[in-house]
């Protein structure tokens, strides 16, 4: 297998938050230092203290995914999905290229087209369709059962689906090749990029679609993170000595990735290349973080192995920082203990819309690749005094220049899960 095989090329991109519907509109945001977290619009929330929540405002469905019939069997957090995954492949001129092709090749293409998805899987909308009826029976369970065919929608298991966006993406294009539907909280869409990558490097496909989409904006998901106290009151501050917590927000994003040589054989343009990557858990429970960072050291060391590549080689590195004490602690610590004492500009996204849980890493991998094309390291408005004892960490409020063409995007979540992307413009 010859090296244009093996190396992985990013030829699309799509993405949609709070922030913006497309990557251009999401990186002028954060560029220029503004957030869309704003008090939650989406449900009726008066007289409850909640925090706010980096939501897209004024959500048409229509505008999403234009064909009704399949409203009836898709969430909010697949509308999302299946949008961005529509953008990053008319960015990559997936269906228009096979176009030109015959009806053979136009098959073979198809087949060797995969789909990669990942989905929070983790939120609590589809089980309120069953709360009017609970009332109405008060707590007869027998009286509950006999009337739950009469009165709870027929399409609510269609609805439920975790690997909707994954079945439709492949439904509406006609993309026939290996596919999978990642469901593992806030790496969901890092890893579904992974995957990608190494069905791209078995020959497994000669292209992929990976996306990672969420919507956790509800009101059970909100007082959970807020009585584990992850939630901040108003703001994320990566890094910072005031961070508090994270803060919600709803979104998708998703990227074409191709074989060089499926990329060059079709004229492609490409936005960028996947180096390598890495997973890790550390098996210590659902919410503990180690405070040595093993499984963080373990996930960067894995992934610089899996993309040949040395520490001085990474020119920004992109944190989860999605500002928990603990969790920023362990970033600042670990970077600096395998950088040594100059590592390359650090900075996050998480601030300016919001933590988009199995998008989240999926969101930031675009926007790394947008602040390498653009030779800017964006910074974190919400950074006002850095945690001195995160003295040696290069992070800024302004933006900073990258040090190279490559940057090191980090994704973590619960049960001590990380992964790890490396990625070049």
């Amino acid at each position: 297998m010859g090296a244009d095989a093996t190396r992985v090329t990013i030829t699309g991109a799509g993405a949609i938050c709070g922030a913006g519907k497309d990557p251009d509109a999401i990186w002028e945001v954060v560029r220029a230092g503004r957030s869309a977290i704003a008090p939650i619009r989406q449900w009726e929330a008066a007289g409850v203290p909640l925090p706010p929540a980096g939501e897209v405002a004024d959500l048409d469905a229509r505008e999403l995914v234009a064909d009704r019939k399949v409203h009836k069997v898709l969430r909010r957090t697949d509308l999302l999905g299946l949008y961005a995954a529509g953008k990053a492949i008319e960015d990559a001129s997936l269906v228009a290229y096979r176009a030109t092709l015959d009806p053979v090749a136009a098959a073979t293409y198809s087949d060797r087209t995969a789909v990669f998805v990942g989905s929070g899987g983790g939120t609590y909308q589809s089980q309120y369709d069953f709360f009017p009826l609970l009332t109405a029976v008060q707590g007869d369970l027998r009286a509950f059962g006999g009337a739950l065919n009469a009165t709870i929608n027929p399409m609510w298991l269609l609805r439920t689906l975790p690997n909707n966006v994954l079945c439709h993406i492949g439904i509406r294009y006609g993309f026939k090749g290996a596919n999978a539907c990642v469901t593992h909280h806030s790496v969901s869409g890092t890893l579904a990029i992974a995957e990608a990558a190494a069905a791209l490097r078995a020959g497994e496909a000669e292209r992929a679609v990976a996306v990672g989409h969420d919507a956790p904006i509800e009101p059970q998901t909100i007082l959970y993170y807020q009585r584990l106290g992850l939630l901040a009151a108003d703001a994320i501050r990566p890094f910072d000595g005031a961070r508090s917590g994270s803060l919600l927000g709803e979104g998708a994003a998703a990227v074409v990735l191709e074989t060089a040589a499926a990329a060059a054989a079709r004229g492609a343009k490409v936005l960028g290349e996947f180096l390598g990557s890495a997973c890790t858990a550390e098996a210590e429970g659902l919410l503990a973080i180690r405070a040595d960072g093993d499984g963080l050291a373990r996930a960067i060391t894995l992934a610089l192995d899996d993309a040949g590549l040395q520490p001085a080689d990474v020119g920004m590195i992109v944190a989860h920082g999605n500002g928990t004490r603990a969790s920023d602690a362990v970033e600042a610590a670990v970077i600096q203990r395998l950088f040594g004492r100059t590592p390359p500009p650090v900075t996050a996204f998480k601030w300016a819309f919001g933590h988009l849980l199995a998008a989240s890493g999926v969101v930031d991998a675009v926007l790394a690749l947008m602040a390498l094309r653009r030779g800017i390291v964006p910074g974190i408005a919400t950074l006002c005094h850095r945690d001195p004892e995160f003295g040696g960490l290069p992070v800024s409020a302004g933006p900073q220049l990258p040090r190279s063409n490559v940057a090191l995007v980090i994704s973590r979540g619960f049960a001590g899960t990380t992964v790890v992307l490396l990625v070049r413009a």
